[in-house]
C-alpha cells in the first residue's frame, strides 16, 4: 500500500519551526558565552573570571604576544611593571616583567609576561586554595629558586637552550603558611601525609596554566623543586 505523501504546507511549516528552533538555539548559546566568558573563545582574557573551556587557549596565545598578555594583566587588574629589554643573542629577554603583588621569596624576578599570568591563575586557583582545603592555613610566601639563569637544559655545553635563558620559567621550591609551617618540595614530596597531598594538588594546578611543569615524579634533578615554563615548542608536559 503506497506511503502517503505529506501535505506540501505541513513540511514547509515543519521547515520553519526546525528553522525557528534552530535560530534560538543560536540565540541562547550566544547569550550564554556572553554570560559565561570562561568558556567563550572569543571574550578578552580576564584573570578574574574563573577557569573555563576557553582559558588554556587563549593562555597559548598569549605566548607569542607580550603586548597582548601585558594588556590582559592590565584589564585584570594584576600590579606589574613592564622592564626594559636585556641580554643578548639566545638569552635575550625581549619580554621582561615583574608582578607588583605576588607572594615571591627571597623576591619577585622578572619573567615573561605568559609565564606571570600563569603564575597568577595558579596561585589564585590552586594554590591559595588547597593550602586553606588541605592543609588549614593561607599562603604567606612561595619561595623561589630563580627565574633567569644563562643557560642550555641542564647546564650541558650543547643542546636546547633553557626556558631558563629568557625567564620563560621559574622553578618553585617551598611554600610558607601564615600559621608558620613551611612545605618544602625536597622534604614533604613523598608519603601520604596532608602536605604531600598539598604539593600534588599545586603541581597538578599548575598544568591549567602552564605549558611545562616538571616535578620529583619526572627525574631527580627535579627532587627540591617544580619547573614551570610556558615553552611554546612543546605539546604540553605535567609529570
Amino acid at each position: 500500500m503506497p506511503r502517503a505523501r505529506a501535505n506540501p504546507h505541513t513540511r514547509s511549516a515543519l521547515r520553519a519551526i526546525l528553522a525557528l528552533l534552530v535560530l534560538a538555539a543560536g540565540i541562547g548559546g550566544w547569550q550564554w558565552l556572553q554570560d559565561h566568558p570562561q568558556h567563550n573563545p572569543w571574550a578578552p582574557l580576564d584573570l578574574n573570571d574563573p577557569p573555563g573551556w576557553a582559558t588554556r587557549a587563549k593562555l597559548l596565545k598569549l605566548k607569542t604576544d607580550a603586548a597582548e598578555c601585558r594588556a590582559v594583566l592590565e584589564r585584570s587588574g594584576v600590579a606589574f611593571t613592564a622592564l626594559e629589554p636585556a641580554g643578548e643573542g639566545a638569552c635575550a629577554r625581549a619580554d621582561r616583567t615583574r608582578l607588583g603583588d605576588y607572594p615571591l621569596a627571597p623576591d619577585t624576578p622578572p619573567v615573561t609576561c605568559p609565564v606571570a599570568a600563569a603564575l597568577e591563575i595558579w596561585r589564585r586557583e590552586s594554590v591559595e586554595p588547597a593550602a586553606r582545603q588541605i592543609l588549614g592555613s593561607k599562603i604567606k610566601r612561595i619561595e623561589h629558586l630563580g627565574a633567569y639563569s644563562c643557560r642550555r637544559m641542564y647546564g650541558g655545553a650543547d643542546g636546547p637552550w633553557s626556558e631558563h635563558a629568557t625567564a620563560n620559567a621559574i622553578d618553585i621550591a617551598a611554600f610558607v603558611l601564615e600559621d608558620g609551617r613551611k612545605i618544602s618540595v625536597l622534604r614533604d614530596w613523598k608519603g601520604d601525609d596532608p602536605e604531600a597531598h598539598f604539593l600534588r594538588a599545586v603541581r597538578d594546578g599548575a598544568c591549567g596554566s602552564f605549558a611545562t611543569v616538571l616535578s620529583p615524579d619526572y627525574n631527580a634533578a627535579h627532587a627540591d623543586h617544580f619547573h614551570l615554563d610556558q615553552d611554546d615548542r612543546w605539546a604540553g608536559v605535567c609529570r
